[in-house]
């Protein structure tokens, strides 16, 4: 089994990840650096485990979740494919069974909202997880004025806490976010994110689960 630890720390990954966030500075969008990487990890794994899968399908979650944008380093189109390549090279290259490294690639290749579908448990959990890290340091923009910032900054600055939790003994995946709505109106969040929560629902239901969004302690979904 691969070990998290070795991931991390091979050169190419990090060379890779590190261009990665470069262009996506460049391009001047939200944060996707080894903070979003490794947190996007860890609610991946979190979540099958909640669910009672065995450790192999939670750890290959765990690895998805690590690479799941490492395309970006290609371009920012087309970036779950170029990366869901990119991560099945690496992860046989350390030593992966091809059939593990085919459901990585395959989870990857599906995380991003304009042509993912959820396709298997490691996939669900990797959309979920993904789509849940919402947050205020994931904004790289220099903001002088937070009102006169584009949409997904503003949305981004408002969020204090984001976390997904499975509840109800394992019927509800719940995405809870805090927000400052004095930054950020409800109805902006889901402006540019009703597609991601879209996404984040056929997610939960090929796991059994339903969806639920809860902002500020009110279920909204």
């Amino acid at each position: 089994m691969l070990e998290m630890a070795t991931l991390r720390r091979d050169s190419e990954v990090e060379a890779i990840m590190e261009m990665s966030e470069k262009q996506i500075e460049a391009l001047g969008f939200t944060e996707h650096s080894r903070r979003h990487a490794g947190i996007v990890s860890k609610w991946s794994g979190e979540i099958l485990r909640a669910l009672g899968k065995d450790e192999n399908r939670i750890r290959l979650a765990e690895v998805a979740g690590y690479l799941h944008d490492i395309g970006n380093c290609i371009n920012r189109k087309d970036h779950a494919q170029s990366g869901a390549i990119l991560a099945y090279k690496i992860v046989t290259r350390l030593g992966m069974p091809f059939s593990d490294a085919a459901e990585i690639m395959m989870a990857i290749g599906n995380h991003d909202e304009q042509y993912g579908q959820p396709v298997s448990d490691i996939s669900s959990a990797l959309i979920i997880a993904d789509k849940a890290d919402v947050h205020k340091s994931r904004v790289k923009n220099t903001i002088n004025d937070v009102f006169k910032a584009n949409i997904h900054d503003r949305v981004n600055l408002a969020a204090e806490r984001s976390f997904v939790k499975v509840e109800d003994e394992g019927k509800t995946i719940a995405l809870h976010i805090e927000i400052d709505t004095a930054i950020c109106s409800v109805m902006d969040y889901f402006e540019i994110y009703f597609g991601r929560m879209q996404l984040s629902r056929k997610a939960a239901e090929f796991l059994g689960c339903r969806f639920a969004l809860v902002i500020n302690g009110v279920a909204l979904l």
